[in-house]
């Protein structure tokens, strides 16, 4: 089971936990994930729980299981919205990442494979983008439970583990496997279409840190970090492309 379907699945836990406590309005502000153990394609539980909760925020954790053994953990802190601070603070200098064009993109809600741009254009052909240059990717995320609707906090949990991806993804192919996922929102996406570019890459003896911007139709809304180690003898190559699927 790929990483974008045990995220989302553990963040509807955590979703389903607020909801039913009674909390509404919060936002999901930070989500870490470990992914410890391999997921299998066999019937998955996944439970969420309250650690602590207080007029501001809700602390949980959740986590996966398979067959009566823990896979995968994940821990959340939901904040409630306020005003805003009025003084300025430091923001990094730069143009802010944007969606493909539209001409490039299915109608809104419609699953795709997913798009690259890295030091080739927009598109959704895998083998322009085994290069050395800054990766980003437009995504639709899909259903995480079948008959239920995504929201966008599943949504952004589930393409979160992309973040290896953009910020792993060079010359020779995708050399890293990550093994954690970390999220920090200021807010929600504004839909289940949403975006990551890389921000930064930071590695040594074969084991690194990624970070990308994460991004909707109107914005950046947080950032989300992994940390991998070389795979180098598991290396995704990807330079003959991919075969569309549908969305991943």
């Amino acid at each position: 089971m790929h990483g974008v379907a045990v995220s989302g699945l553990l963040a509807r836990a955590l979703e389903h936990a607020v909801r039913d406590a009674g909390r509404t309005g919060l936002v999901p502000a930070r989500y870490h994930v470990d992914l410890f153990r391999p997921a299998r394609m066999v019937t998955t539980t996944a439970t969420a729980r309250i650690v602590r909760e207080g007029p501001r925020l809700v602390l949980l954790d959740a986590t996966v299981e398979q067959d009566g053994e823990v896979v995968a953990r994940a821990g959340a802190t939901f904040l409630a919205p306020s005003g805003a601070a009025p003084g300025e603070v430091w923001a990094a200098p730069g143009e802010r990442p944007t969606p493909p064009p539209a001409e490039l993109l299915p109608p809104a809600g419609e699953h795709h494979v997913p798009m690259f741009a890295s030091a080739a254009p927009w598109s959704d052909d895998f083998g322009d983008h085994q290069n050395a240059g800054r990766h980003q990717t437009w995504q639709t995320a899909v259903t995480i439970v079948e008959g239920e609707e995504c929201t966008p906090f599943q949504a952004v949990a589930s393409i979160a583990d992309a973040t290896s991806m953009v910020t792993n993804w060079g010359s020779a192919g995708v050399e890293h496997i990550n093994t954690d996922i970390d999220l920090a929102l200021c807010r929600l996406p504004d839909s289940t279409r949403l975006g990551l570019r890389a921000l930064d890459h930071v590695g040594a003896d074969g084991i690194v840190v990624g970070t990308a911007e994460v991004f909707d139709s109107t914005g950046v809304v947080g950032t989300a970090t992994v940390t991998a180690l070389a795979n180098t003898r598991r290396t995704v190559d990807l330079s003959a492309g991919v075969e569309p699927r549908g969305a991943v």
